[in-house]
């Protein structure tokens, strides 16, 4: 709780914006995208920010690059899921599970 990430691209103080494309797990900080394009190739970094000690923490930069062969790797198709055993919502809330299909 408390707890938010966000992630930055290319050292640029805009953080990289949720769309059609990409994502940003609140659950494990995750950052995905789907079908990479070459304007998505350069330095991500993830920043941790702590509301409650009202604290940031900015990882190390992860490079992203494409493959110039056009091998995507083995990727078995897969759902990833991170359910939490029981969700309790109040009725008339709204609720978020994230899942994720994975796979060539």
């Amino acid at each position: 709780p408390g707890l938010s990430y966000r992630w930055i691209f290319n050292n640029q103080t805009l953080y990289v914006q949720e769309d059609n494309r990409r994502f940003v797990s609140q659950e494990t900080g995750n950052l995905y995208i789907a079908k990479v394009e070459p304007s998505d190739v350069g330095n991500y970094t993830c920043v941790v920010t702590n509301s409650k000690a009202e604290q940031s923490v900015w990882g190390p930069p992860t490079p992203l690059t494409l493959r110039s062969d056009g091998v995507m790797g083995e990727y078995e198709p897969k759902i990833e899921v991170r359910f939490p055993e029981t969700t309790y919502a109040a009725k008339g809330s709204s609720v978020k599970l994230e899942c994720f299909a994975l796979g060539k």
